[in-house]
């Protein structure tokens, strides 16, 4: 009997940390829809994934849009004949503190990176009961379980995301429906550069055990395993990929009852 092709949708996947995602699950032999509200990004994307041999297609939405969501299943499930994973990673950041968080800023980074990851959670699950079976990945944040200056919205945003992930976990687990989130810490893609001044950088490297920030095809391992038949037991949780960080408390070397340095 031959053994179906798994196909899968990472939105937001034209660039960044979402494209290696894509990437890692096309190289581990799944379909992969490439969406992303950045149509040209994503038409680009494809077609260097089908020009080293994968099956890939691009798809244009917005995540916001329940009719675009719904969309995006029916294109996958009929360029690939079913679909068996959803990577909402998809997400909108931006830097205000609390007393000065613009509303307008606020409701646009929950719409997207909370309200999206449930649109795109129940069009994906609504085709996956019908073959019983399914994984959905949410793409949380560090930011979702330590506070940061300026998260206001965006860390609210990926803390919902965590719970949004347990609430899918209960009522999808009996469905043959796994859902977990990755929540990545700092990770060195292009935004981060731009947007990342020494100072915060330094900050991160002082803070986070492994002393430095994370690569893009990290969290992809880390998708790919949560995706996968390996995997098929974990239900409802949240994996932090970020370099110990979120574990790390007191960060001085010289902390009465420390042990002496290896060597």
């Amino acid at each position: 009997m031959t053994q179906h092709v798994r196909s899968a949708i990472v939105t937001g996947a034209a660039a960044g940390i979402g494209l290696a995602i894509a990437q890692r699950l096309a190289r581990a032999g799944i379909a992969v829809a490439i969406a992303d509200r950045d149509r040209a990004g994503a038409a680009a994307a494809a077609a260097a994934l089908a020009a080293d041999g994968h099956r890939a297609c691009a798809i244009g939405v917005d995540v916001t849009s329940p009719a675009e969501v719904e969309a995006m299943v029916a294109q996958t499930i009929a360029a690939f004949g079913r679909l068996d994973i959803l990577v909402s990673n998809a997400g909108i950041a931006g830097v205000h503190g609390f007393l000065d968080q613009p509303l307008d800023h606020w409701n646009a980074v929950l719409a997207v990176n909370l309200t999206g990851v449930m649109l795109c959670g129940q069009a994906a699950a609504r085709a996956m009961v019908r073959q019983s079976s399914g994984r959905i990945v949410n793409i949380a944040s560090i930011s979702g379980i330590r506070a940061g200056i300026g998260r206001t919205a965006y860390g609210t945003s990926k803390a919902a995301v965590i719970h949004l992930t347990r609430q899918m976990a209960l009522e999808l687990g009996p469905l043959g429906i796994t859902a977990n989130a990755v929540a990545p810490g700092p990770v060195d893609t292009a935004m981060a550069q731009a947007v990342h001044t020494a100072e915060t950088r330094a900050a991160y490297a002082r803070l986070i055990p492994m002393h430095r920030y994370g690569r893009p095809d990290e969290i992809a391992a880390a998708v790919l395993f949560l995706a996968s038949e390996e995997a098929s037991y974990v239900n409802g949780q949240t994996l932090c990929v970020d370099g110990g960080f979120a574990a790390a408390g007191i960060v001085a070397s010289d902390v009465a009852g420390s042990p002496p340095p290896a060597g």
